[in-house]
Protein backbone atom coordinates (compact mmCIF):
# COMPACT_ATOMS: atom_id res chain seq x y z
CA UNK A 1 0.00 0.00 0.00
CA UNK A 2 2.86 2.36 0.92
CA UNK A 3 4.60 1.52 -2.39
CA UNK A 4 1.38 2.15 -4.31
CA UNK A 5 0.93 5.57 -2.63
CA UNK A 6 4.53 6.51 -3.51
CA UNK A 7 3.97 5.45 -7.10
CA UNK A 8 0.80 7.55 -7.35
CA UNK A 9 2.61 10.60 -5.93
CA UNK A 10 5.40 10.19 -8.48
CA UNK A 11 2.86 10.03 -11.27
CA UNK A 12 1.19 13.22 -10.01
CA UNK A 13 4.50 15.07 -9.89
CA UNK A 14 5.35 13.91 -13.39
CA UNK A 15 1.97 15.07 -14.63
CA UNK A 16 2.37 18.51 -13.09
CA UNK A 17 5.90 18.90 -14.43
CA UNK A 18 4.57 18.60 -17.96
CA UNK A 19 2.09 21.48 -17.70
CA UNK A 20 2.87 24.25 -20.22
CA UNK A 21 5.97 22.50 -21.55
CA UNK A 22 4.69 20.00 -24.06
CA UNK A 23 7.59 18.48 -25.95
CA UNK A 24 10.21 19.94 -23.62
CA UNK A 25 11.75 16.50 -22.87
CA UNK A 26 12.96 17.78 -19.53
CA UNK A 27 14.77 20.79 -21.03
CA UNK A 28 14.28 24.51 -20.41
CA UNK A 29 12.72 25.61 -23.69
CA UNK A 30 10.25 28.28 -22.59
CA UNK A 31 6.50 28.14 -23.10
CA UNK A 32 5.81 26.69 -26.52
CA UNK A 33 3.14 27.64 -29.04
CA UNK A 34 3.43 31.42 -28.66
CA UNK A 35 3.33 33.22 -31.99
CA UNK A 36 6.19 35.65 -32.73
CA UNK A 37 5.21 39.31 -32.40
CA UNK A 38 6.02 41.93 -34.99
CA UNK A 39 4.64 45.36 -34.19
CA UNK A 40 2.82 47.14 -36.96
CA UNK A 41 3.07 50.91 -37.38
CA UNK A 42 -0.11 52.50 -35.96
CA UNK A 43 -2.21 54.19 -38.63
CA UNK A 44 -1.28 57.85 -39.07
CA UNK A 45 1.94 57.51 -37.05
CA UNK A 46 5.62 57.40 -38.00
CA UNK A 47 8.50 55.54 -36.38
CA UNK A 48 10.94 57.62 -34.34
CA UNK A 49 14.22 55.69 -33.87
CA UNK A 50 16.13 55.66 -30.60
CA UNK A 51 18.92 58.16 -30.18
CA UNK A 52 20.69 60.73 -28.06
CA UNK A 53 20.62 64.50 -28.36
CA UNK A 54 21.38 67.73 -26.55
CA UNK A 55 18.09 68.79 -24.99
CA UNK A 56 17.56 72.46 -24.25
CA UNK A 57 17.96 75.95 -25.67
CA UNK A 58 19.70 76.09 -29.04
CA UNK A 59 19.72 79.86 -29.49
CA UNK A 60 19.48 83.02 -27.41
CA UNK A 61 17.09 82.98 -24.47
CA UNK A 62 15.19 86.14 -25.34
CA UNK A 63 12.86 85.75 -22.37
CA UNK A 64 15.82 85.40 -19.99
CA UNK A 65 13.88 82.61 -18.27
CA UNK A 66 16.85 80.21 -18.04
CA UNK A 67 14.61 77.15 -17.75
CA UNK A 68 16.09 75.11 -20.62
CA UNK A 69 19.60 74.24 -19.50
CA UNK A 70 21.34 72.06 -22.05
CA UNK A 71 22.02 68.41 -21.25
CA UNK A 72 22.54 65.19 -23.18
CA UNK A 73 19.72 62.64 -22.95
CA UNK A 74 18.82 59.36 -24.63
CA UNK A 75 15.37 58.47 -25.95
CA UNK A 76 13.95 54.99 -26.62
CA UNK A 77 12.17 54.36 -29.95
CA UNK A 78 8.48 55.21 -30.24
CA UNK A 79 5.75 56.07 -32.73
CA UNK A 80 4.29 59.55 -33.12
CA UNK A 81 1.33 60.99 -35.01
CA UNK A 82 2.62 62.60 -38.20
CA UNK A 83 0.16 65.46 -37.68
CA UNK A 84 -1.67 67.17 -34.88
CA UNK A 85 -4.99 65.50 -34.00
CA UNK A 86 -7.54 67.03 -36.36
CA UNK A 87 -11.11 68.14 -35.72
CA UNK A 88 -12.42 65.14 -37.62
CA UNK A 89 -10.27 62.65 -35.70
CA UNK A 90 -11.39 64.11 -32.40
CA UNK A 91 -14.97 64.05 -33.69
CA UNK A 92 -14.69 60.25 -34.01
CA UNK A 93 -14.08 60.17 -30.26
CA UNK A 94 -16.99 62.54 -29.56
CA UNK A 95 -19.43 60.54 -31.69
CA UNK A 96 -18.28 57.26 -30.13
CA UNK A 97 -19.10 58.65 -26.69
CA UNK A 98 -22.43 59.98 -27.96
CA UNK A 99 -23.39 56.62 -29.49
CA UNK A 100 -22.33 54.79 -26.32
CA UNK A 101 -24.60 56.96 -24.21
CA UNK A 102 -27.47 56.52 -26.68
CA UNK A 103 -27.02 52.75 -26.78
CA UNK A 104 -26.99 52.52 -23.01
CA UNK A 105 -30.11 54.71 -22.85
CA UNK A 106 -31.99 52.42 -25.24
CA UNK A 107 -30.60 49.20 -23.75
CA UNK A 108 -31.86 45.89 -25.10
CA UNK A 109 -30.15 44.78 -28.31
CA UNK A 110 -28.03 47.93 -28.42
CA UNK A 111 -25.80 46.75 -25.58
CA UNK A 112 -23.63 43.64 -25.37
CA UNK A 113 -22.50 42.45 -21.94
CA UNK A 114 -19.12 40.71 -21.61
CA UNK A 115 -18.39 37.83 -19.20
CA UNK A 116 -17.00 40.25 -16.58
CA UNK A 117 -20.13 42.41 -16.76
CA UNK A 118 -18.60 45.16 -18.91
CA UNK A 119 -21.07 46.66 -21.37
CA UNK A 120 -20.24 47.43 -25.00
CA UNK A 121 -22.09 48.92 -27.96
CA UNK A 122 -23.53 46.20 -30.17
CA UNK A 123 -21.84 46.87 -33.57
CA UNK A 124 -24.74 45.16 -35.35
CA UNK A 125 -27.22 47.73 -34.05
CA UNK A 126 -27.01 51.21 -35.60
CA UNK A 127 -28.13 54.11 -33.44
CA UNK A 128 -30.50 56.40 -35.36
CA UNK A 129 -31.08 59.96 -34.20
CA UNK A 130 -33.47 61.37 -36.79
CA UNK A 131 -37.03 61.64 -35.50
CA UNK A 132 -38.65 60.50 -38.76
CA UNK A 133 -39.91 56.89 -38.46
CA UNK A 134 -37.60 56.28 -35.52
CA UNK A 135 -39.20 54.33 -32.65
CA UNK A 136 -36.31 55.34 -30.36
CA UNK A 137 -36.65 59.10 -30.96
CA UNK A 138 -38.67 59.64 -27.79
CA UNK A 139 -36.19 57.60 -25.73
CA UNK A 140 -33.29 59.75 -26.96
CA UNK A 141 -35.11 63.02 -26.40
CA UNK A 142 -33.17 63.67 -23.21
CA UNK A 143 -29.89 63.84 -25.14
CA UNK A 144 -30.93 67.16 -26.68
CA UNK A 145 -31.23 70.61 -25.15
CA UNK A 146 -34.69 71.12 -23.69
CA UNK A 147 -36.83 74.01 -22.44
CA UNK A 148 -35.10 77.37 -22.17
CA UNK A 149 -31.82 75.84 -23.40
CA UNK A 150 -33.36 75.03 -26.77
CA UNK A 151 -33.07 77.35 -29.77
CA UNK A 152 -36.36 77.46 -31.67
CA UNK A 153 -36.37 75.21 -34.72
CA UNK A 154 -33.15 73.38 -33.79
CA UNK A 155 -32.49 70.02 -32.20
CA UNK A 156 -28.99 70.35 -30.75
CA UNK A 157 -27.23 67.68 -28.72
CA UNK A 158 -26.61 68.64 -25.11
CA UNK A 159 -22.81 68.44 -25.17
CA UNK A 160 -22.67 68.56 -21.37
CA UNK A 161 -23.81 64.93 -21.40
CA UNK A 162 -20.83 63.79 -23.47
CA UNK A 163 -18.80 62.38 -20.60
CA UNK A 164 -16.16 59.69 -21.07
CA UNK A 165 -15.43 57.33 -18.18
CA UNK A 166 -12.22 55.34 -18.05
CA UNK A 167 -9.94 53.58 -15.61
CA UNK A 168 -6.15 53.64 -15.41
CA UNK A 169 -3.49 52.22 -13.13
CA UNK A 170 -1.12 54.67 -11.43
CA UNK A 171 2.11 52.74 -11.92
CA UNK A 172 4.35 55.55 -10.66
CA UNK A 173 2.63 55.70 -7.27
CA UNK A 174 2.64 51.91 -7.00
CA UNK A 175 6.39 51.83 -7.65
CA UNK A 176 7.24 54.01 -4.64
CA UNK A 177 8.80 52.02 -1.82
CA UNK A 178 6.40 53.30 0.83
CA UNK A 179 3.42 52.19 -1.28
CA UNK A 180 4.48 48.61 -2.02
CA UNK A 181 2.30 47.10 0.73
CA UNK A 182 -0.88 48.95 -0.24
CA UNK A 183 -3.69 47.04 -1.98
CA UNK A 184 -3.94 47.18 -5.75
CA UNK A 185 -7.17 49.15 -5.53
CA UNK A 186 -5.25 52.09 -4.03
CA UNK A 187 -3.67 52.79 -7.42
CA UNK A 188 -6.67 52.30 -9.69
CA UNK A 189 -7.90 55.71 -10.83
CA UNK A 190 -11.37 56.27 -12.25
CA UNK A 191 -11.88 59.34 -14.41
CA UNK A 192 -15.03 61.03 -15.71
CA UNK A 193 -14.22 63.71 -18.28
CA UNK A 194 -16.55 65.97 -20.27
CA UNK A 195 -14.91 65.66 -23.68
CA UNK A 196 -16.56 68.20 -25.98
CA UNK A 197 -14.10 70.96 -27.01
CA UNK A 198 -14.64 74.45 -25.64
CA UNK A 199 -15.59 76.30 -28.84
CA UNK A 200 -15.88 79.61 -26.98
CA UNK A 201 -12.08 79.87 -26.64
CA UNK A 202 -11.96 81.83 -29.89
CA UNK A 203 -13.64 84.69 -28.04
CA UNK A 204 -12.43 84.03 -24.48
CA UNK A 205 -8.74 84.19 -25.50
CA UNK A 206 -9.03 87.54 -27.28
CA UNK A 207 -10.98 90.33 -25.61
CA UNK A 208 -11.47 92.66 -28.57
CA UNK A 209 -11.48 90.42 -31.65
CA UNK A 210 -14.35 89.51 -33.95
CA UNK A 211 -14.01 85.71 -33.85
CA UNK A 212 -17.67 84.69 -33.72
CA UNK A 213 -17.44 82.73 -37.02
CA UNK A 214 -14.70 80.54 -35.52
CA UNK A 215 -16.84 79.83 -32.45
CA UNK A 216 -19.77 78.75 -34.60
CA UNK A 217 -17.95 76.82 -37.32
CA UNK A 218 -14.42 75.72 -36.46
CA UNK A 219 -15.21 72.37 -34.84
CA UNK A 220 -18.48 71.60 -36.62
CA UNK A 221 -18.06 72.70 -40.26
CA UNK A 222 -16.53 70.19 -42.73
CA UNK A 223 -14.30 72.96 -44.13
CA UNK A 224 -12.22 72.65 -40.94
CA UNK A 225 -12.20 68.83 -40.68
CA UNK A 226 -8.46 68.57 -41.30
CA UNK A 227 -7.47 71.49 -39.10
CA UNK A 228 -6.05 70.84 -35.62
CA UNK A 229 -8.57 70.47 -32.82
CA UNK A 230 -8.29 73.23 -30.20
CA UNK A 231 -10.21 74.14 -27.07
CA UNK A 232 -9.13 70.82 -25.54
CA UNK A 233 -7.73 70.67 -22.00
CA UNK A 234 -4.84 68.45 -20.95
CA UNK A 235 -7.34 66.18 -19.19
CA UNK A 236 -9.42 65.85 -22.35
CA UNK A 237 -6.32 65.03 -24.39
CA UNK A 238 -5.48 62.27 -21.91
CA UNK A 239 -9.03 60.93 -22.12
CA UNK A 240 -8.68 60.81 -25.91
CA UNK A 241 -5.45 58.81 -25.58
CA UNK A 242 -7.14 56.35 -23.18
CA UNK A 243 -10.07 55.93 -25.59
CA UNK A 244 -7.76 55.46 -28.57
CA UNK A 245 -5.82 52.76 -26.71
CA UNK A 246 -8.94 50.86 -25.72
CA UNK A 247 -10.62 51.36 -29.10
CA UNK A 248 -7.72 49.62 -30.85
CA UNK A 249 -7.28 46.95 -28.17
CA UNK A 250 -10.97 46.01 -28.35
CA UNK A 251 -10.59 45.36 -32.07
CA UNK A 252 -7.37 43.38 -31.58
CA UNK A 253 -8.97 41.28 -28.84
CA UNK A 254 -11.83 40.47 -31.20
CA UNK A 255 -9.37 39.45 -33.94
CA UNK A 256 -7.32 37.45 -31.38
CA UNK A 257 -4.23 39.57 -32.01
CA UNK A 258 -1.73 40.70 -29.34
CA UNK A 259 -2.43 44.14 -27.94
CA UNK A 260 -0.38 46.96 -29.40
CA UNK A 261 0.39 48.96 -26.27
CA UNK A 262 -0.53 52.26 -24.67
CA UNK A 263 -1.22 55.48 -26.57
CA UNK A 264 -0.36 58.63 -24.62
CA UNK A 265 0.76 62.23 -24.86
CA UNK A 266 4.49 62.60 -25.57
CA UNK A 267 6.87 63.64 -22.83
CA UNK A 268 8.51 66.99 -23.50
CA UNK A 269 11.80 65.15 -24.19
CA UNK A 270 10.10 62.94 -26.79
CA UNK A 271 8.52 65.99 -28.40
CA UNK A 272 11.79 67.93 -28.63
CA UNK A 273 13.71 64.88 -29.86
CA UNK A 274 11.09 64.17 -32.55
CA UNK A 275 10.89 67.86 -33.53
CA UNK A 276 14.62 67.96 -34.20
CA UNK A 277 14.22 65.18 -36.76
CA UNK A 278 17.67 63.77 -36.09
CA UNK A 279 19.41 67.11 -36.69
CA UNK A 280 22.03 68.01 -34.09
CA UNK A 281 21.85 71.50 -32.63
CA UNK A 282 19.09 72.62 -35.00
CA UNK A 283 17.11 75.68 -33.97
CA UNK A 284 13.93 74.61 -35.79
CA UNK A 285 12.47 71.32 -37.08
CA UNK A 286 13.63 72.18 -40.62
CA UNK A 287 17.14 72.99 -39.43
CA UNK A 288 17.53 76.74 -39.33
CA UNK A 289 18.63 79.20 -38.20
CA UNK A 290 16.12 81.02 -40.42
CA UNK A 291 12.32 80.85 -40.61
CA UNK A 292 12.30 81.50 -44.37
CA UNK A 293 13.86 79.29 -47.03
CA UNK A 294 16.16 80.46 -49.83
CA UNK A 295 13.13 81.51 -51.91
CA UNK A 296 11.78 83.69 -49.13
CA UNK A 297 8.91 81.33 -48.23
CA UNK A 298 7.95 81.13 -44.57
CA UNK A 299 8.32 77.57 -43.21
CA UNK A 300 5.67 77.50 -40.48
CA UNK A 301 2.41 79.05 -39.31
CA UNK A 302 3.13 81.69 -36.65
CA UNK A 303 3.09 85.48 -36.17
CA UNK A 304 5.60 86.95 -38.63
CA UNK A 305 7.00 90.41 -38.15
CA UNK A 306 4.91 92.61 -35.89
CA UNK A 307 1.60 90.94 -36.61
CA UNK A 308 1.34 90.07 -40.31
CA UNK A 309 -0.55 86.85 -39.56
CA UNK A 310 -1.45 86.13 -43.19
CA UNK A 311 2.14 86.41 -44.45
CA UNK A 312 2.79 82.70 -43.81
CA UNK A 313 -0.34 81.56 -45.69
CA UNK A 314 -2.55 81.08 -42.65
CA UNK A 315 -4.67 83.57 -40.74
CA UNK A 316 -5.51 81.31 -37.78
CA UNK A 317 -4.68 77.60 -37.86
CA UNK A 318 -3.97 75.77 -41.12
CA UNK A 319 -4.45 72.25 -42.52
CA UNK A 320 -2.52 69.71 -40.42
CA UNK A 321 -0.36 68.75 -43.42
CA UNK A 322 0.67 72.28 -44.34
CA UNK A 323 4.35 73.15 -44.98
CA UNK A 324 7.11 70.58 -45.33
CA UNK A 325 7.51 67.77 -42.77
CA UNK A 326 10.78 67.42 -40.87
CA UNK A 327 13.25 64.60 -41.49
CA UNK A 328 11.16 62.14 -39.45
CA UNK A 329 8.08 62.92 -41.56
CA UNK A 330 6.32 64.98 -38.87
CA UNK A 331 4.24 68.00 -39.85
CA UNK A 332 3.95 71.27 -37.91
CA UNK A 333 6.22 70.37 -35.02
CA UNK A 334 6.69 74.13 -34.91
CA UNK A 335 3.78 76.51 -35.35
CA UNK A 336 0.10 75.99 -36.18
CA UNK A 337 -0.86 75.00 -32.61
CA UNK A 338 1.22 74.51 -29.50
CA UNK A 339 0.88 70.95 -28.20
CA UNK A 340 0.25 69.38 -24.81
CA UNK A 341 2.87 67.02 -23.41
CA UNK A 342 2.54 64.62 -20.50
CA UNK A 343 5.29 66.39 -18.52
CA UNK A 344 4.71 68.68 -15.56
CA UNK A 345 6.39 72.07 -15.91
CA UNK A 346 9.09 72.86 -13.40
CA UNK A 347 11.69 75.57 -13.97
CA UNK A 348 14.50 73.37 -12.62
CA UNK A 349 13.39 69.94 -13.85
CA UNK A 350 16.31 69.65 -16.30
CA UNK A 351 18.66 69.51 -13.31
CA UNK A 352 17.10 66.45 -11.68
CA UNK A 353 15.35 64.31 -14.33
CA UNK A 354 17.11 61.17 -15.56
CA UNK A 355 19.25 61.27 -18.69
CA UNK A 356 17.40 58.27 -20.18
CA UNK A 357 13.78 58.91 -21.26
CA UNK A 358 13.59 61.96 -18.95
CA UNK A 359 10.30 63.37 -17.72
CA UNK A 360 8.80 64.89 -14.61
CA UNK A 361 5.19 64.21 -13.66
CA UNK A 362 3.18 64.99 -10.56
CA UNK A 363 -0.02 63.46 -9.24
CA UNK A 364 -2.98 65.80 -9.58
CA UNK A 365 -5.85 65.86 -7.10
CA UNK A 366 -7.91 68.43 -5.18
CA UNK A 367 -4.97 69.34 -2.92
CA UNK A 368 -2.28 69.63 -5.62
CA UNK A 369 -0.59 73.07 -5.55
CA UNK A 370 -1.16 75.29 -8.58
CA UNK A 371 2.53 75.14 -9.51
CA UNK A 372 2.23 71.38 -10.07
CA UNK A 373 -0.87 71.80 -12.23
CA UNK A 374 1.24 73.34 -15.00
CA UNK A 375 1.87 71.12 -18.01
CA UNK A 376 4.56 71.69 -20.62
CA UNK A 377 3.36 72.84 -24.05
CA UNK A 378 5.74 72.75 -26.98
CA UNK A 379 6.13 73.91 -30.57
CA UNK A 380 4.65 77.41 -30.60
CA UNK A 381 1.44 78.36 -32.37
CA UNK A 382 -0.18 80.55 -34.99
CA UNK A 383 -0.33 83.50 -32.57
CA UNK A 384 3.30 83.23 -31.32
CA UNK A 385 6.46 84.98 -32.47
CA UNK A 386 9.31 82.93 -33.92
CA UNK A 387 11.16 82.43 -30.63
CA UNK A 388 8.49 80.03 -29.40
CA UNK A 389 8.87 77.87 -32.52
CA UNK A 390 12.40 76.86 -31.56
CA UNK A 391 12.98 73.20 -30.69
CA UNK A 392 14.33 73.98 -27.22
CA UNK A 393 11.79 76.60 -26.10
CA UNK A 394 9.52 75.62 -23.21
CA UNK A 395 6.14 77.04 -22.24
CA UNK A 396 3.30 75.87 -20.00
CA UNK A 397 -0.42 76.04 -19.40
CA UNK A 398 -2.63 74.81 -16.57
CA UNK A 399 -4.02 71.34 -17.20
CA UNK A 400 -7.69 72.26 -16.81
CA UNK A 401 -7.60 75.21 -19.22
CA UNK A 402 -8.46 75.19 -22.93
CA UNK A 403 -7.02 77.57 -25.52
CA UNK A 404 -7.60 78.41 -29.18
CA UNK A 405 -3.91 77.86 -29.87
CA UNK A 406 -3.21 74.56 -28.05
CA UNK A 407 -3.84 71.12 -29.53
CA UNK A 408 -2.03 67.79 -29.23
CA UNK A 409 -0.75 64.67 -30.93
CA UNK A 410 -0.18 61.17 -29.55
CA UNK A 411 2.69 58.72 -29.23
CA UNK A 412 2.58 54.93 -28.99
CA UNK A 413 4.93 52.44 -27.42
CA UNK A 414 7.40 50.58 -29.56
CA UNK A 415 7.91 47.01 -28.38
CA UNK A 416 10.62 44.65 -29.57
CA UNK A 417 13.71 45.34 -31.62
CA UNK A 418 14.29 48.68 -33.28
CA UNK A 419 13.27 48.99 -36.90
CA UNK A 420 16.24 48.83 -39.20
CA UNK A 421 18.28 46.63 -36.84
CA UNK A 422 19.19 43.01 -37.37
Amino acid sequence: MKYLLLLCSSALLFSLSGCGSSGAKGELVGVQGRKPYKQDVPYGMVYIPAGTFIMGQGDQDVTASRVSQNRQVTIAPFYMDETEISNNEYRQFVLWVRDSIAAKTMGGNFVVKAEDGTEFINPKQKVTYTSKNNPNAETLKGMYYQGDDKITGRNDFDVRQLVYQYTWFDIRSAALKQNRTKPRSSFIKREKIAIYPDTLVWLADFSYAQNEPMVEQYFSHPAFDDYPVVGVTWKQANAFCAWRTEFNNTYRDKMKKPRRGVVSLPTEAQFEYAARGGRLGADYPWGGPYIRNSKGCILANFKPGRGNYADDGGFYTVHVKSYFPNDYGLYNMAGNVSEWTSSTYDESSYTFVHDMNPTYTSEVNETTPMAQRRKVVRGGSWKDIGFFLQNGTRAYEYLDTAKSYIGFRCVAQHMGKQLGTK
